[in-house]
């Protein structure tokens, strides 16, 4: 009956913590933040904020202490440090503090 108990929690965590959008086992997040898709690493929460809207092309996504997502107008800044121009679609990831950008490719 014991083992029972301690397998029913740990599949409901399981359910509970993993989803495209917030992998606890992974510490793997993913949130589409404006015409982009932002994945950040390393992020071991059981709840995540989503991404904000704070001006007409400005968005500002802070999953974790340590990942502060800002897209003003098309331009990416992570931790306060800029990485450039974002076509639409782009994906982002934040992995371990170290960012990429995966470039969507023209038609």
């Amino acid at each position: 009956m014991r083992i029972g108990q301690i397998l029913l929690c740990a599949a409901a965590l399981f359910l509970v913590g993993c989803s495209r959008h917030n992998n606890l086992l992974l510490g793997r997040v993913e949130s589409p933040v404006g015409a982009n898709t932002v994945v950040v690493t390393d992020c071991y929460r059981t709840s995540v904020p989503g991404p904000e809207r704070v001006a007409a092309t400005a968005y500002h996504y802070m999953p974790c202490r340590d990942a502060d997502v800002w897209i003003r107008g098309e331009e990416l800044t992570v931790n306060g440090t800029s990485y450039g121009h974002l076509n639409p679609g782009d994906g982002v990831l934040v992995d371990h503090g170290v960012v990429s950008i995966e470039r969507k490719p023209e038609r």
